[in-house]
Formats: structure tokens, C-alpha cells, sequence
């Protein structure tokens, strides 16, 4: 491990779909984005509290459920509708349709470093910019992702 630092504003998210048709059993890209912001990638596990008879000292904790938070992408800009497409889909009622969003941090050189992917993701709030013609802001506003996992990938 290097001990250059990473600096957070360096990242590229892609949006991809597991195929089941695919022999090699790969993920088929959908699309990649690039956003100014990214929040929300953490886990938290609420650990289960166990009082035991007789021990005075404290209770006993052991692991509980883990819970992830929503993940906001602000400021996102994309030549392909095809993020739009899939929230619309979504809210049409294809709740099944879920994707795979990686998330890659990047070092100066440009060169992959650290891999986040968000298992079964799933869009739950699209927020296009305002629209102002003194203004500079771009495309999408904001993307809420709910998943069902936070993995760190390893190559």
C-alpha cells in the first residue's frame, strides 16, 4: 500500500445490469456518470444487547442487522437517458429492475485505486436542475440509491 493520500473528489460511477443470458456471466454496462458529489456509502450494524443473569459488570453485545444508507450522486452529468429511463421504469411498477452501481475512487495518475459497488441498487428519487438561463448547473441534480449492500471490491 502506497501512502500517497486519496483525494475524495477523483471518482467516476457506472451503472451496470447482471445478465442472466450472458454466458461468461459478466455485467453488461448500462452507462457511466459523472457526478460532483457523492454521499452515503456506509453501513451500520445496530448490535443486539443481551442481559445476562448474574453478571453485574454490563450487558453482553453481539452482532445485529446491518443497515445501509441511501446513497446521493449530485450534480451528475450523463449523454445517455438512460438513468431517467430506468427510474422510469422503476416507478412504472418494474421493482425487480435493480442494478449494480460501482463506484471507483481514482489517484492522481488517473488509475483505479479504491472500488465501492452497491448491490441490487435501486432509484428512489431523480431530481433534474432547476431551469434558469442565468444558470450554470447541469443535467441531473440529484440520484437516491437504495440497495440491498455495500461491498468493497477487491481485483
Amino acid at each position: 500500500m502506497n501512502d500517497i493520500p486519496l483525494h475524495v473528489f477523483r471518482f467516476h460511477v457506472s451503472f451496470s445490469q447482471q445478465s442472466l443470458a450472458n454466458a461468461s456471466g459478466a455485467d453488461v454496462p448500462l452507462c457511466r456518470g459523472a457526478f460532483s458529489d457523492c454521499s452515503g456509502l456506509e453501513a451500520t450494524m445496530e448490535p443486539k444487547v443481551i442481559k445476562v443473569g448474574g453478571s453485574n459488570y454490563g450487558a453482553v453485545q453481539r452482532a445485529g442487522p446491518v443497515s445501509f444508507a441511501t446513497v446521493v450522486l449530485k450534480r451528475g452529468m450523463t449523454d445517455t437517458r438512460d438513468l431517467w429511463n430506468w427510474f422510469a421504469r422503476v416507478g412504472a411498477g418494474a421493482y425487480a429492475y435493480r442494478l449494480q452501481v460501482e463506484i471507483e475512487m481514482r489517484n492522481s495518475a488517473d488509475e483505479p485505486v479504491v472500488r465501492w459497488a452497491l448491490r441490487r441498487a435501486m432509484p428512489v428519487k431523480f431530481k433534474a436542475a432547476d431551469l434558469n438561463a442565468k444558470g450554470s448547473e447541469i443535467g441531473i441534480e440529484e440520484l437516491h440509491l437504495a440497495h440491498e449492500g455495500l461491498v468493497l471490491v477487491t481485483s
